[in-house]
């Protein structure tokens, strides 16, 4: 089995799907229909809105931390940050984690996305 789909609750539709309206074609993914994206082989991010009076995304709670990308190269780690920085969102500077290139985004509820370019050879976890 492979995972095949997530889906995230967020506090306002309306005010979140323009930051991943954004940040999700640069990942590669396309629109199947509203708040439903897909990477055309067979994994769906699908946004619903969280009920009132839930608690919010607590980083370090027990759930979901962050989810991750794998970039294929330095520079489209880069072009993330430049498109999301150019649509007006707070993107963060790129870091250098021992020779992987990574980038830790926020989205308006503060769920983390972590797109990376990893060398060859390298472990993507510890």
């Amino acid at each position: 089995m492979k995972i095949d789909h997530i889906t995230l609750l967020v506090s306002s539709l309306e005010l979140s799907m323009p930051y991943y309206e954004q940040l999700l074609p640069l990942l590669g993914f396309s629109k199947k229909k509203n708040h439903v994206w897909t990477d055309g082989e067979g994994f769906f991010f699908q946004f619903l809105q969280a009920k009132a009076g839930t608690s919010a995304y607590e980083r370090y709670g027990a759930g979901m931390n962050h989810l991750g990308f794998g970039a294929s190269s330095p520079e489209q780690v880069y072009g993330v940050r430049a498109a999301m920085a150019e649509a007006g969102f707070e993107v963060p500077e790129v870091q250098n984690l021992g020779g992987a290139i990574a980038l830790f985004m926020k989205d308006l509820d503060g769920v983390r996305f972590e797109v990376t370019y990893y060398p060859p050879g390298m472990a993507v976890v510890d």
